[in-house]
């Protein structure tokens, strides 16, 4: 099952339970200004799911590095309790580290407080690595239960989604496909949605994201469009 599929069929289960909210119910999105990731005209964030992974975290940097360009990774507690070193990397070259939960579970599965005190867990470890309390929260699949929006609120992190992904955790992918995939939604004001590493994802698949990183970032510098992380994004 894609990613996507998974998303949409747990989110209608939630309606037919009338249980946690979908993330893109519209009830959802105004007591959440800003969820999808909207930010400045002038300015399009650029943010990586699932590491930190000494495998291929570092080639993502570096290829930053080379670009000067900056963004935000949402980590998995698990992968950076494994990897801190790595995660100390993102942090030490001037990146942003958020929270993607502490395993890529579906929210809306998790027994009650599970969520709540996993998340906590998982921002705490960000503080220790980086020595900054992280600010963003999102998660996994995209689909927000209403445990964990309040959790999200507690522990001080604001979720956000974002507005177009290159579909780069398929076998199939290839830098070309991604930059198609994430073209439409290259605008002043978007949120990009990429993959630093394969833990989640079709082995090797990380490449294809690797691949088209510098044509997306020269495509959206050309539009006169600025590249960068969260913190700079100017979300609602």
């Amino acid at each position: 099952m894609t990613r996507a599929a998974l998303a949409f069929g747990l989110a209608g289960a939630a309606l037919l339970h009338a249980g946690p909210a979908a993330t893109w119910l519209p009830a959802v999105r105004r007591w959440v200004p800003g969820l999808s990731g909207d930010g400045a005209p002038g300015h399009v964030a650029l943010t990586f799911d699932d590491g930190p992974d000494p495998a291929s975290t570092p080639r993502f940097l570096d290829e930053l590095d080379r670009l000067r360009c900056r963004a935000t990774f949402f980590v998995l507690g698990e992968m950076l309790e494994r990897h801190p070193g790595t995660g100390r990397r993102i942090a030490e070259a001037g990146h942003e580290m958020a929270v993607h939960g502490w395993r890529h579970d579906p929210t809306l599965l998790r027994r009650p407080g599970r969520v709540t005190a996993e998340m906590g867990r998982a921002a705490r470890l960000v503080a220790e690595v980086t020595g900054t309390r992280p600010a963003w929260y999102r998660p996994p699949y995209g689909v927000l239960s209403a445990e964990a929006l309040i959790a999200a609120r507690r522990h001080g992190l604001r979720p956000v989604l974002w507005t177009a992904w290159g579909r780069d955790w398929t076998a199939d992918a290839t830098p070309a496909s991604v930059e198609a995939a994430l073209a439409p939604g290259l605008r002043g004001g978007s949120t990009l949605l990429l993959h630093d590493c394969d833990h989640t994802s079709a082995p090797g698949s990380w490449r294809s994201a690797l691949g088209a990183l510098a044509p997306v970032v020269e495509r959206c510098r050309a539009a006169g469009l600025q590249v960068g992380p969260l913190a700079e994004h100017a979300v609602p």
